[in-house]
């Protein structure tokens, strides 16, 4: 199957603290970083590498690849009602 874009799955790792990147559209991405915005330009040089050296099933009459790195961030507030 052709793909038009590569989503990226960003998590959060408590136990190591770190922010964990992995693809089901890019065999072999695994990235890791301290902060979320440490991590995205990891994943779009490990993204960049790997679809050089595995190829990429997508559009080739695109100029350019779209990369979705998705995550479900939680913030809390506190509860003035507390």
């Amino acid at each position: 199957m052709k793909h038009v874009s590569i989503i990226v799955r960003a998590e959060w790792d408590e136990e190591a603290q770190v922010w964990v990147a992995t693809s089901k559209d890019i065999d072999g991405l695994a990235v890791e970083a301290e902060s979320f915005e440490a991590l995205q330009p990891k994943v779009l040089a490990a993204v960049t590498d790997l679809v050089e050296l595995n190829g990429f099933e997508g559009d080739g009459s695109l100029p350019d690849i779209p990369v979705h790195i998705m995550t479900d961030q939680l913030t809390r507030i506190p509860n003035p009602c507390h």
